[in-house]
Parts: structure tokens; sequence; C-alpha cells
């Protein structure tokens, strides 16, 4: 049996239905206040906890589990950085542990490239860059990696994976709401010409990796799992076309974003609401993310979706859902 965490999360909704038709046993570690029909339809035993880092919960949910997928975390760009640490460093290190006491097989561990941090310039990101994060999240993130490693050399089977920028269906925060909602929705602008680079993984691509890696994958190794990097410009005129909207963009130099990044990050101490456009945007948005994943590539087997074909789905998804109203979206364009 596979124990998972974070089933009903975006990674989550995309993981659990392949793990179940590919004929794995799942067992999901579940807030008692998260949603989870979908799970309990496709057959899920469930286990629940309150927190991810709850020793005893955890102990018990992987009681008869030879696998763990570990994908619980807590991404935001805002936030007190004592709840990325708990979340993300702590609850890492609780499952790890119930993962040793029982003997586990494998142990995937769901990382992700910002833990790189700042990019360096001109070089392509692959998984011996030295990693320099900048804000709470890559900084928690990055521990729990370097904790997942470190029992690895005591003889737990790991693997991490670290995926790119999260886009594809049921996601509505990050990138899916920066180069898919606020475009379709009116808001479209631009930083710096577009020129910067991103780095979108279409969710099912990482899911794909994950399928890879529990039976592939080399404990003890780190694995890019991302798309093709592209320019802002590129990727705000593949979403346009499918979308049937126009290329044109406002043009938003940097110091000006960055200025209201902070005017908002600073009131959002008043508001106790996480702002538009929080300072901690600024490394993914400012800075050029070229990733290889030549390593996931010849030794998993991993094959990347091409940005058009997942933009597709994820706007079909969009459609479907009735969040997004699609006038010139037609279901027979790819």
């Amino acid at each position: 049996m596979i124990l998972i965490t974070g089933a009903t999360g975006f990674l989550g909704h995309n993981l659990v239905p392949m793990l179940v038709q590919a004929g794995y046993a799942v067992r999901a570690l579940v807030r008692p206040t998260s949603n989870t029909d979908f799970l309990e339809a496709l057959g899920v035993e469930l286990a629940y906890t309150d927190d991810i880092a709850n020793q005893t919960a955890v102990q018990e949910a992987c009681q008869g589990c030879d696998q763990i997928i570990h994908a619980a975390g807590l991404f935001r760009f805002w936030g007190e950085p004592e709840e990325f640490w708990q979340t993300n460093v702590e609850g890492t290190t609780a499952v790890l542990n119930a993962a040793l006491s029982h003997n586990v097989s494998r142990f995937i561990y769901i990382s992700t490239i910002a833990v790189v941090g700042t990019t360096p310039a001109q070089e392509v990101i692959d998984e011996n860059t030295v990693c320099r994060p900048q804000e709470p999240y890559q900084l928690s993130k990055l521990e729990a990696e370097t904790r997942v490693l470190a029992y690895g050399q005591e003889g737990l089977p790991v693997i991490v994976l670290r995926p790119g920028a999260f886009y594809g269906p049921w996601g509505r925060y990050a990138f899916n709401r920066l180069f898919f909602e606020e475009p379709l929705r009116g808001w479209r602008i631009r930083v710096d010409g577009g020129k910067h680079i991103t780095f979108p993984v279409f969710v099912p691509d990482v899911a794909q990796g994950i399928m890879l890696a529990l039976d592939k994958g080399e404990p003890g190794e780190i694995y890019n799992i991302s798309g093709c990097s592209l320019t802002h410009n590129e990727v705000n005129n593949i979403v346009s076309d499918l979308a049937g909207i126009g290329h044109w963009r406002l043009n938003i130099p940097s110091s000006m974003v960055v200025l209201l990044a902070r005017t908002w990050t600073a009131l959002s101490r008043f508001t106790h609401k996480e702002p538009f456009y929080p300072i901690n945007m600024a490394p993914y948005v400012f800075q050029d993310w070229h990733i290889s994943t030549a390593k996931a590539e010849k030794e998993l087997g991993f094959v990347p979706t091409s940005f058009e074909k997942g933009a597709y789905q994820t706007l079909k998804w969009y459609k479907e859902q009735g969040i997004l109203k699609l006038r010139r979206f037609t279901g027979d364009k790819l």
C-alpha cells in the first residue's frame, strides 16, 4: 500500500487517479475538514490529522504501507516563516520518522525547483545547481529536502523530485492565476517587456514523474520535473491564442511592480490578508529560470507535455468548471 500526503491538493487531484488506475492500493493522510469526496469515490482509504507534524497520527497512518509519497506542503507567496517551517520542515520530519520506523521500501519527496532561489545568470539549472533560497517558502523546502537526503544516508530509500511552477486542472493560484485567470478577466499586464523566463510544469506531468520514480527512481537521487522554460511573452501568446483574446499587454517596469508589492505586503500586516502581489513573488517573476530535465528524461523516461497542449487542457478545465467564460475557445483546437 502507498501512503500519500497532500492528496486533496493540486497535485493530489491529478496523481491519485493515476495511482488507482495503475492498481496501487492507496491510503491518504488528510485533514478532517478537507473535501475527500473524490478520494472516497476512487476507493482510497483515509487517515486523518489536523497537523502533518503530529508524529502519532503520522505513525498510525503509515501502518501497513510500504511506500510513501510525501506531497503535503505549504506553498504561498505570503505568510510567517514559522508557518512554512512547521508544515514543510517539521511535517516532513514526522513523515520521515514514520517511514524509517516502518521500514518502507521507497520514500518520494516532492520538493521544488524553487529551492535554487537566486538563479545563476544565463546558466541552465540542473540538479547540481547551488541553492541560494531567498524567501521563507524556499528556505523551508530546502531544509526539508536536506533532511530527506540525510535520512537517505541513514538507509531510508529516498527520492527527491523537484517540479517547476505548477499549472493545470485543479489549480487557482500562482502560475494559473497569473497567466490564465488574470488575462482572461481583463487584467492584461506584463513586466519588463515579457522577456523573463519562467519554468511551468503541467501538473499531470508531475504525477507522471512520481509514477516513473516509483518504478525507476534511484534512491538518494534528485530529479528536476518540468516543462520547457518559456519567456512570459511566449506563455502569454499561447494562452491568448487558445482563449481567443489579443496578445496586447500593458508593460510595467519591474521597479514599479516591486514598489507596489512592497506597499501591498506592508499593508497586509494590518489587513491580515495576502496581498494581490506579495513581495515574495519577485524571485519567481523577475528572474530567468532555464531548467534542464535531462536527468529525469534519461533515467526515468520522463516526457514533458508541450505548453500548448497543457495550456489547452487547463483552459478546457476552467471552462468545464464554469470558472472562466471562454467564448472563442473550442473543443477541437488541439
